[in-house]
């Protein structure tokens, strides 16, 4: 498949997944319907390693790494994303998960001592401007209804959606490690899906959560989806396209993704941003977009020669 297909294919589906998680949403728990998500997922890409003939076990070494990389990314972040959806529009959530872009590098310095450059910084700080253009009104009204006795769940969603975005950039910072020790994506994936379905069965449990059986054909649709595309072959075209292209412009996909989703935001859950909503996603979104680009490479002394580029490096 042609790298163009592969960005097209992971950008279309992540973009709509933010929106397909709404299906999911009202008769049964969010930690209970990211358990049933995850655990078709992860034994559909077990499943996918056994028939390309791989060894599903894995050394402690890199189990340990698996675990602390599924729980971050596959549990703690998509319950607070299950949940934030309960009370923020899908669209603000894609919005906010573009902040991955600047997450990464500062949990990568934070916990690997990578250095951070000036354009991360910068891009950085023009992002958390359009962030608040794009909820300054919303968290405004929020905060009065909470002074005046409401119950304040915008806020509520905001929070979660941001330690969401949080969790998986961690969760992305420890897919370093993992693959220092286990370089079988897809068998990683599997497994830190499974730890990730542990942990939340686990919370789910503990706070008295009724595993139910899905009650319509609009859940068992978004579950499908979710699993199979969303979480199964977006990834694998992700990752398929890091190797071909590299990071930097693979993560190219957190920038059109968001975009994908408030266009469905807008014509199906009747999203009707303002002109600060409006300045507030295209500042963030640009900030994104700059932040990835690569730095145009400097001229050799030999110009006449053939330059090959430098690798790229990570971005995210």
């Amino acid at each position: 498949m042609p790298s163009s297909l592969l960005f097209l294919v992971a950008s279309l589906i992540w973009g709509s997944t933010f929106w397909a998680i709404t299906l999911q949403l009202g008769d049964v728990p969010p930690a209970v319907s990211v358990v049933y998500r995850f655990a078709l997922a992860s034994a559909v890409l077990f499943a996918w390693c056994r028939l390309r003939g791989d060894k599903l076990a894995l050394s402690w070494r890199a189990q340990r790494w698996t675990i602390l990389q599924g729980c971050a990314s596959f549990g703690l972040s998509y319950i607070c994303t299950y949940s934030s959806e309960q009370y923020l529009v899908s669209a603000l959530v894609a919005v906010l998960f573009a902040l991955m872009v600047f997450w990464n590098p500062l949990i990568s310095r934070l916990v690997l001592g990578t250095p951070l450059s000036w354009r991360t910084w910068a891009a950085g700080s023009v992002a958390v401007s359009g962030v608040i253009l794009l909820f300054y009104q919303s968290i405004g009204n929020a905060v009065r209804d909470l002074l005046a006795g409401g119950q304040g769940h915008f806020l509520l969603g905001l929070i979660l959606a941001l330690t969401a975005t949080l969790a998986s950039a961690f969760g992305n910072v420890i897919v370093v490690k993992v693959r220092e020790q286990a370089p079988n994506v897809l068998l990683t994936m599997a497994w830190g899906m499974l730890w990730g379905t542990v942990l939340v069965a686990v919370w789910a449990l503990a706070a008295g959560e009724r595993f139910v059986a899905p009650p319509s054909a609009r859940y068992w649709a978004g579950l499908l989806y979710l699993s199979l595309f969303g979480s199964v072959i977006a990834f694998a075209c992700f990752f398929t396209l890091i190797d071909r292209i590299g990071s930097q412009k693979a993560t190219y996909i957190g920038v059109v993704t968001p975009v994908i989703s408030v266009l469905l935001s807008i014509r199906l859950e009747h999203f009707r941003p303002g002109i600060l909503e409006w300045a507030g996603m295209a500042l963030c979104l640009g900030s994104v977009a700059w932040a990835l680009r690569t730095p145009t490479p400097a001229p050799t002394a030999r110009p006449a020669l053939p330059i090959e580029p430098e690798p790229l490096k990570k971005a995210s």
